[in-house]
């Protein structure tokens, strides 16, 4: 039955306003765009999500097989089953230096974006101030608004010192400070974190008493030999850190929907709440698959990794070969950010006109706070062939403006 306009805004009037302010995901909106030109039969080439291409290695694809053909299809504890809780855990001590209890300070839930929007529920009231780093990532903001806190924006990049960084938390940090996330490696910009730029938001939580959520989901996605620190594992940093993290990107397990939550009892049990009454618990197949992902080789993580660097370092020489286009080199996650100002265009214009003009999909950097403006994001998990045709379609794109 069709709706006039008239019903449709007095049936949106009874939503709650929290949600009415709220932007969709730009990410996913995007991705939705591009695949529905896509079934209209347009050429489109998809470099807007952050989705691996690759398959989910075999022997993590077998244990899930064999989990069904055995049965295990009912609830499991809510928490998370105890062989994946132990697989965490001992993931978390040997690679990451923190140690965790397993049966009172993990959780696994469908996803880590899940995760994060528990934390927020969880640890967040109205009133209260989150810290991000711009650019950064397009659902912690939204995360924050439906709990009802605001968020303020630390400008961030490549070549932001410590001093820099120590200067401008200083000045965004307010008696409403309650949370600040790291995201690193960070999505879109690729930025993995020093421990002394890690030192600064570890100084600064301890000085001001606020929370420190730790997003480490591109963790294992690092190149050129930089080793990823965790902050928890920081002095004084245990205590008031959760790390968020995941298997999606690591091992190609994007739509398994498994991420897990670690950090002090007091809050992780408080989490727990919301998770069983809106979750339950995680599919119970595909925690059995995650304690194969996470207990057997690596290699095909490893081999993922090896493909990623070859692929970032093609694109961004194609990206730099673009006159009004510079691109930094990542050094980490599967992303690119070009800076796009040159060309004279707004990110979301950019991004649009690209879209429909050459059927290249990417993702304007004004979705990822203020700091993304004069941005775009482009995934290279996909294939050589679909990236070295995107880049072509953005140069002709770029050329045909300069006409």
């Amino acid at each position: 039955m069709a709706l006039t306009s008239q019903q449709r805004e007095a049936l949106r009037g009874k939503t709650a306003q929290r949600v009415r302010g709220l932007a969709g995901s730009a990410t996913v909106q995007v991705m939705d765009k591009a695949r529905r030109l896509q079934a209209e039969g347009r050429s489109i080439v998809d470099l807007s999500g952050g989705d691996p291409d690759f398959p989910t290695a075999p022997n993590v694809t077998e244990a899930a097989i064999q989990s069904l053909r055995n049965g295990f299809t009912h609830y499991t504890p809510s928490r998370g089953i105890p062989a994946l809780l132990k697989a965490i855990a001992h993931k978390l001590a040997t690679e990451n230096g923190v140690t965790y209890e397993p049966a009172k300070e993990i959780i696994v839930m469908p996803g880590a974006k899940q995760a994060l929007f528990v934390a927020a529920q969880a640890l967040l009231n109205p009133g209260d101030e989150m810290i991000l780093f711009s650019p950064a990532w397009v659902s912690y903001e939204p995360c924050a608004a439906l709990a009802g806190a605001t968020t303020v924006y630390v400008p961030m990049n490549m070549d932001t010192t410590v001093e820099t960084l120590r200067a401008r938390l200083a000045a965004t940090i307010s008696p409403r400070t309650k949370l600040a996330i790291v995201n690193t490696p960070n999505n879109p910009t690729g930025q993995v974190w020093s421990r002394e730029l890690l030192q600064v938001v570890a100084d600064a939580a301890q000085t001001h008493d606020f929370l420190v959520l730790s997003d480490e989901i591109y963790e294992k996605l690092i190149y050129d030999g930089q080793p990823h620190i965790s902050i928890a594992g920081l002095d004084g940093m245990w205590e008031r850190t959760m790390i968020l993290n995941g298997l999606s990107k690591s091992h190609a397990m994007t739509g398994w929907r498994l991420g897990y939550i670690a950090g002090p009892e007091p809050l992780i049990g408080e989490m727990l709440k919301i998770h069983q009454h809106s979750s339950t618990c995680a599919a119970s197949f595909v925690q059995e698959a995650a304690v194969a992902a996470l207990n057997g080789p690596q290699d095909y993580t490893d081999w993922m990794i090896s493909r990623y660097k070859a692929r970032r370092d093609r694109l961004v020489a194609d990206l730099n070969a673009i006159p009004g286009i510079h691109c930094d080199r990542p050094q980490g996650a599967f992303y690119a950010f070009p800076n796009i100002s040159g060309t004279g265009l707004s990110s979301l214009e950019f991004a649009d006109r690209l879209l429909d003009a050459e059927g290249v999909a990417v993702t304007p950097g004004e979705a990822f706070g203020p700091g993304g403006e004069g941005y775009v994001r482009l995934s290279y998990a996909n294939s050589d062939e679909m990236l070295q045709e995107g880049a072509r379609r953005i140069k002709r794109f770029v050329d045909n403006l300069r006409d």
